[in-house]
């Protein structure tokens, strides 16, 4: 089985991250590539750029309406199943996001979701 967690990319990488998984469809603001230490970059698991940007414009009032359509894209989207088959020989993966905001945020859904098919 693998645990899932998530993480700031501005936080100091650990041993017991694990496989570290870039979860941002845009790179971190401020952040060097040299300097960002991970596996695996998952574009294609991120919200849709729609959703993305709706969400944005009032993250308080959209969460809960983000969080389920944004989960309704990852059941439809044919690039789970890969991830999964990537991820499965880890015990440990860490979800990397640059949000300032870690309650609500899209990498919370994605550990969420991720948790419930493992």
């Amino acid at each position: 089985m693998t645990l899932i967690t998530i993480k700031r990319v501005y936080e100091a990488p650990s041993p017991n991250d694990g496989y570290r998984v870039l979860v941002d469809r845009l790179w971190p603001r401020g952040m060097k590539r040299e300097d960002l230490k991970f596996d695996y970059w998952a574009k294609e698991l991120t919200p849709s750029n729609d959703l993305r940007k709706w969400f944005h414009a009032d993250v308080e009032k959209r969460w809960g309406a983000f969080a389920d359509m944004y989960q309704k894209e990852l059941e439809r989207s044919a690039d789970v199943a890969p991830f999964i088959h990537r991820i499965k020989p880890f015990p440990k993966v860490t979800l990397l996001y640059a949000s300032k905001n870690e309650e609500r945020n899209h990498a919370r859904v994605l550990e969420q979701y991720l948790g419930t098919l493992f």
